[in-house]
């Protein structure tokens, strides 16, 4: 059974245990597939509503995207437990000779990029995902404001999750052309999604507390 057909008592009990998947990776990827959908039921709750008629087309588009990154984001819970598991596997090898260990070097610097994959396209996802939630603010109703709130808050945590489980695997990675090519993917990313993030969640605090 895939990780993420699990139901939610399931899930969080083998998220609980000694094993080693799911672990922060698949965690994060569940916590962006929801915070998404919670923009996805924003734009199901203003689509129809003659007060944001004038929205409509646009709350349909962020509607059809945010389906497809939450989407992205469950096929993530498992691709990241997928990733994993050469690298645990990496670790185990024996490296008693000079061949052995330069074998090992070999197969577990390949090991690191893979699972580094999944977790840079966390954070692009989340970035993307905290922008919709950017453009719903005017866009969509009131009613519901305070969920592209939490939405955003979950995609917030989702953003910094990706990058830190990138950093765990990257600063063991010997390539340094490949780490300066990850970091300078990511770093904007963060920076940014954490500055649009916080400044949605504020203006959401604005409106309500008015």
């Amino acid at each position: 059974m895939k990780l993420i057909e699990k139901n939610c008592i399931e899930f969080t009990e083998a998220l609980s245990s000694k094993a080693s998947i799911p672990g922060g990776g698949g965690a994060s990827a569940l916590v962006g597939a929801l915070g998404t959908a919670l923009a996805s039921m924003v734009c199901n709750l203003t689509i129809g509503k003659k007060k944001y008629a004038i929205y409509e087309d646009d709350i349909k588009k962020i509607l059809n995207r945010a389906v497809e990154i939450q989407e992205k984001f469950l096929k993530m819970v498992d691709e990241d437990a997928e990733n994993f598991l050469p690298l645990s596997k990496a670790y185990g090898l024996p490296s008693d000779t000079e061949e052995q260990k330069n074998e090992k070097d070999k197969i577990l610097e390949e090991a690191l990029k893979l699972a580094c994959k999944t977790p840079i396209q966390i954070v692009k996802a989340s970035y993307e995902a905290i922008k919709l939630h950017e453009e719903l603010v005017e866009k969509s109703s009131k009613l519901v404001i305070s969920d592209i709130a939490v939405g955003v808050q979950f995609l917030r945590s989702t953003l910094i999750s990706g990058q830190i489980n990138v950093m765990i695997n990257i600063n063991m990675i010997k390539d340094r052309e490949y780490v300066k090519k990850v970091k300078s993917e990511i770093e904007k990313l963060v920076i940014e999604g954490i500055e649009i993030a916080d400044m949605v969640y504020k203006k959401i605090e604005d409106i309500l507390s008015e």
